[in-house]
């Protein structure tokens, strides 16, 4: 059975960094075959893993929808859409040693895509059975996993930077989540970027108020923000950094 986990929070709280660790935690500790999906229309994971990818799920999704009004229809003849999504999705699976990537990217035009949504729903069941676990980035509103193109999800870490506001929107997420009935055995909170890896009490204040379950702390780490500034890959700091000892420590917790 494959173990799925999804990180969501709003934009800028280091959600994206985070997935890329826990993706690396997963990877080295020999926990694969692991599928990862980006799947926040900002999609900057691959850059957080030090990954070059080409084509999107996005890209594929805008092939279909507008093949029969192109000037040169994409699709070969005799080539059913069906058939030319799975060619095409393959060909958007990124392979690694340790994991294989998929960036959902985002749809550019107007009209109904509903068709080709289930095209590549279909897709994402038959590969990701394939995996022990699927690691997904979400945008905050988990749009992909509401609308059933991502498949359900056994876990929902939800990450907030080291404010009121932050933990307010993890709070609106986690109301949300109960009320599309998702169905994850466990939706966790982790907040990022906290001085010294402390929260002040009036943070732990609102947390309990917003029913949040507190599964750990990351410390502020100054050497993300150089080797982002660098252009180095996040997941080659170095084993000791205060964000990797942190995130391993609460995977473990997690058991996974």
């Amino acid at each position: 059975m494959t173990y799925s986990i999804a990180m969501a929070g709003k934009g800028g709280v280091g959600k994206t960094t985070l997935c890329g660790l826990f993706l690396n935690y997963l990877a080295q500790t020999g926990k694969g075959p692991i599928l990862a999906v980006d799947a926040d229309p900002n999609s900057n994971l691959n850059e957080v893993l030090g990954v070059e990818t080409t084509i999107t799920l996005g890209d594929i999704r805008e092939e279909i929808a507008k093949s029969e009004f192109a000037e040169k229809n994409p699709i070969p003849p005799g080539m059913s859409k069906q058939e030319y999504a799975n060619f095409r999705f393959s060909a958007a699976l990124v392979e690694l040693d340790n994991y294989d990537l998929l960036v959902m990217g985002r749809t550019q035009g107007k009209g109904c895509y509903c068709f080709v949504n289930d095209l590549l729903r279909d897709q994402l069941q038959k590969y990701y059975q394939n995996y022990n676990y699927l690691i997904v980035d979400n945008e905050a509103g988990l749009e992909h996993i509401s609308r059933g193109i991502l498949p359900p999800v056994d876990l929902i870490l939800l990450v907030s930077d080291c404010s009121r506001r932050g933990i307010q929107a993890a709070g609106r997420i986690a109301e949300m989540i109960e009320q599309l009935d998702f169905k994850a055995n466990k939706v966790c909170l982790i907040v990022n970027r906290a001085p010294g890896g402390k929260l002040e009490q009036g943070l732990l204040d609102e947390i309990a108020e917003q029913k949040l379950s507190l599964i750990g702390v990351i410390p502020m780490d100054d050497s993300v923000y150089k080797f982002d500034a660098d252009g180095k890959a996040l997941v080659t700091l170095p084993e000791d950094s205060p964000i990797k000892k942190a995130l391993g420590e609460i995977i473990q917790k997690l058991g996974i």
